[in-house]
């Protein structure tokens, strides 16, 4: 099951995700994609959007205006859809209208391999590409650190790790990775991880991801190529028009 969460008053880009993209309005782009992978729901706060939705043949719930992250809103749409404790759950964001369905199929079919594996879903699954140094350095990039295992350590909008003293170059088995805000869960964990208390790292950084880190819970990452990007601004959506509609 994937259920993108769909807040229609978002504090950069008001309705971002209703503008059209080549006549079809953002959220709908990404259903579209979507729906070549798996079943797919939209969670909306908004009747207008959930009838949009609903016009071009996707499902869609409405839950409370009132979430803090569209994690929270997934969750209630779980609970309105009443989703197994063991399904599988991808939570796509509903302004990445030109991320590639190879990258949904990746963290899908990662999730179902590693639970064959291990016996049990990650509480957590998300994914990754390769970024420059350059790239690094821009805070609007996640970054993330893995162990051994490709488990995250750590996510950060700084460049992790700090290259002190310009060693990188020499470990050619080392790179750069950024983060990619495309998660997957059990209709457990999901559950679970909105029920965690918000955490200090979480709150410094900006980024929710870092309470399941900060509570000893397993993030998989499944490496990715990808040239999506999320349309946060009107200037995001300019710059993806001009590389991905010319």
């Amino acid at each position: 099951m994937i259920i993108i969460p769909a807040r229609l008053k978002s504090t950069r880009f008001p309705n971002k995700i209703l503008v059209a993209i080549e006549g079809i309005p953002m959220v709908v782009r990404v259903a579209q994609v979507a729906r070549e992978v798996d079943e797919v729901v939209v969670a909306c706060d908004d009747s207008n959007v959930q009838e949009m939705c609903e016009k071009y043949g996707f499902k869609a719930i409405l839950t409370s205006k009132n979430h803090e992250s569209g994690t929270d809103r997934i969750a209630e749409c779980a609970r309105i859809l009443g989703l197994g404790c063991d399904e599988i759950v991808i939570n796509l964001q509903g302004d990445e209208p030109f991320i590639e369905k190879e990258v949904i199929q990746k963290l899908k079919h990662f999730m179902e391999s590693r639970a064959k594996e291990k016996g049990e879903i990650p509480f957590m699954g998300s994914c990754m590409k390769v970024v420059s140094k350059e790239e690094a350095a821009d805070p609007n990039l996640v970054k993330v650190v893995l162990n051994k295992a490709n488990e995250a350590i750590y996510f950060s909008r700084a460049a992790i790790p700090y290259d002190r003293e310009n060693l990188l170059d020499s470990h050619k088995e080392w790179r750069y990775f950024g983060h990619l805000g495309i998660y997957a869960f059990s209709g457990g964990s999901l559950q679970e991880f909105c029920n965690l208390p918000k955490s200090a790292l979480e709150e410094i950084e900006k980024l929710e991801q870092l309470r399941a880190i900060e509570n000893q819970k397993t993030i998989v990452m499944a490496e990715v190529s990808s040239q999506s990007f999320g349309i946060d601004t009107k200037e995001d959506l300019k710059r993806a028009l001009e590389v991905f509609c010319r």
